[in-house]
């Protein structure tokens, strides 16, 4: 069994789904600046392989798109819906930080967006989520940028987070009291639960690497109360072959002695994300992966 070791500057609350319900008394969250530092998990000879994504697949002009079976509890209920993740290549300009129109400019990078999404049904009204993560392509874990909103019947919720190159800066809109609107300051050497069915498949798997690393919790959610901060064990085993349709290699990730989370992915490149297990319900099964554009027009 996993023990974890706790974390001294934790943040407090956890960010989860819930209903219209404000929680009483729940006052402003406060995040001090993190003392800036360098990520252990993006060191070359990591545990990470920092150019899993300058593989030339990537270079197709085409999307990687993921569907899933999923189930996620809402109002106390299992619900069953499709869950969409799309792995994809583009080309950022430095000066607004997003995918660039202009393909002459001089500060062009390359990145690699996730998008995530999904509308899920329920008696009362539906949910939809739409989460995008970038990274700079040849750096899978250092998050470059966040974004995640949610629209229900109560209302909107909009969460933003940015790396400045000291530290993650969060801003966020919402309907919630006391969430309203603000901003926050983050650690910078942290891995992100949204981003780990991305992240994660840049392990080094044959090594079987276990270790421990701090992850801030999820943001896909309608609430924007400040991240908890998990110090949490991450251990790579090799997957049982009644788990997935074909060769996986296991993940778990330990964030508390009664939270853990499960991450199978294929064992051939590019290591789609085939299961996924979460503590909260959040379960995830492969339906159908392809390659190709989805944009209009192209």
């Amino acid at each position: 069994m996993f023990r974890v070791v706790p974390l001294a500057a934790a943040l407090a609350l956890t960010a989860s789904l819930v209903s219209c319900s404000s929680d009483a008394g729940q006052q402003p969250a406060t995040a001090s600046a993190p003392t800036p530092s360098d990520n252990p998990l993006t060191r070359r000879d990591g545990v990470f392989q920092q150019d899993w994504a300058m593989n030339r697949l990537w270079e197709d002009g085409l999307a990687e798109v993921a569907t899933y079976n999923a189930e996620r509890v809402v109002y106390g209920g299992v619900r069953r819906f499709e869950y969409t993740l799309i792995t994809v290549k583009e080309e950022f300009n430095q000066q607004f930080n997003v995918k660039t129109d202009d393909y002459q400019r001089k500060d062009l990078f390359p990145v690699m967006k996730v998008n995530q999404f999904c509308s899920i049904a329920t008696e009362n009204y539906p949910y939809h989520y739409l989460t995008s993560l970038f990274f700079r392509r040849d750096q899978p874990v250092q998050l470059l940028k966040l974004t995640t909103s949610s629209q229900e019947w109560c209302g909107n919720t909009f969460k933003a987070i940015a790396d400045d190159g000291l530290q993650y800066q969060q801003t966020y809109n919402s309907y919630w009291d006391g969430q309203g609107t603000g901003q926050r300051a983050l650690h910078r050497d942290v891995l992100f639960e949204d981003a780990l069915p991305y992240t994660l498949r840049a392990l080094r798997f044959e090594q079987k690497p276990e270790f421990l690393a701090r992850i801030y919790a999820l943001q896909q959610t309608s609430k924007a109360s400040a991240p908890e901060l998990y110090g949490a064990q991450i251990k790579v085993e090799e997957g049982q072959p009644t788990d997935t349709a074909e060769p996986a290699w296991r993940v778990r990730v330990r964030l508390s002695d009664k939270q853990e989370n499960g991450y199978w992915f294929a064992k051939a490149y590019p290591n789609v994300l085939l299961r996924q297990t979460t503590w909260d319900g959040r379960n995830l099964w492969l339906k159908q992966v392809r390659r190709y554009a989805y944009w209009p027009g192209k």
